[in-house]
């Protein structure tokens, strides 16, 4: 079997992308597992594929897997990679914004230029029940038992669900160890991306995501906007925010409820390969 690919990135949130316009069938959970193999595959946070849209307000869709196999339901930074994979491919003009089908849902994209893309990522979600997460009462923060610590965080969904806790340090050694077990606790019931987010200024974060699915990832876009999301619904934070991950940085843009959340960041151009499996 020869697939082609490209490999790009977001802010060091790596993909494989695969144009599977003319051929949608969902690739089978073993092969990206063994594509996602930093040793002996590809190598990738993400697998994308560009299909027709089942939706007809939808100029493309786009699936997203894991690299454990697992499917997700968004990803901000592989948003921005499928549109500019779009340029390329001559399918979406500079300046021109698009509607694309996610696995959650319609998403408008803005190309503002080749590799800097605009993304409507919707309203951010913090019900419990829509996150998931499992809580007597709603609330802007939950207490969460984790090993012998008691963590406060929110919560949010942007089509895949957030924990957003907030911390002095996110070099902090005992973060590392807090993000594999907040990802796997109980409490959510899909998983979760845990975020720890630093607060420099009203207006600048830094930010650790550890996805699920994928562990410590360079940057997280949705995990980017759940954190700007959770800070401003608590007035932490102004409507405009730089969110700094390891691998970069985002603009996030909210102006509160009843507005959808906006995103800006860049899309790279890794190689060209044929996958030989």
């Amino acid at each position: 079997m020869t697939l082609r690919f490209s490999k790009m990135h977001g802010i060091g949130n790596d993909f494989v992308v695969l144009d599977r316009r003319q051929d949608p069938a969902a690739p089978a959970a073993a092969l990206v597992r063994a594509m996602a193999d930093r040793r002996t595959g590809i190598g990738f946070d993400q697998l994308l594929t560009i299909e027709p849209a089942h939706d007809p307000s939808c100029a493309f869709r786009y699936g997203i897997w894991n690299a454990d196999g697992s499917p997700s339901g968004q990803c901000g930074n592989g948003a921005r990679c499928v549109a500019a994979w779009l340029h390329r491919a001559g399918a979406l003009s500079l300046g021109e914004s698009v509607r694309l089908e996610s696995p959650s849902g319609p998403v408008a994209v803005r190309l503002d230029g080749p590799l800097d893309v605009t993304v409507d990522m919707g309203e951010p979600v913090f019900e419990p029940a829509r996150v998931p997460f499992e809580t007597a009462a709603a609330g802007d923060s939950y207490a969460l038992a984790v090993d012998d610590d008691t963590l406060a965080i929110g919560v949010a969904s942007m089509g895949n669900p957030h924990a957003v806790i907030t911390v002095d340090d996110i070099d902090a050694p005992h973060v590392s160890v807090l993000g594999p077990r907040v990802t796997a606790h109980p409490r959510f019931p899909q998983q979760a991306n845990a975020g720890f987010v630093q607060l420099l200024a009203r207006d600048h974060l830094r930010l650790r995501v550890h996805e699920r699915g994928a562990g410590w990832t360079l940057a997280c876009g949705t995990g980017a906007c759940a954190a700007m999301a959770v800070l401003r619904r608590r007035d932490s934070v102004d409507a405009e925010v730089r969110v700094d991950l390891p691998g970069g940085s985002l603009a996030i843009i909210w102006p509160g409820p009843g507005h959808t959340l906006w995103m800006r960041g860049p899309a790279a151009f890794v190689f060209e390969g044929e996958w030989l499996g």
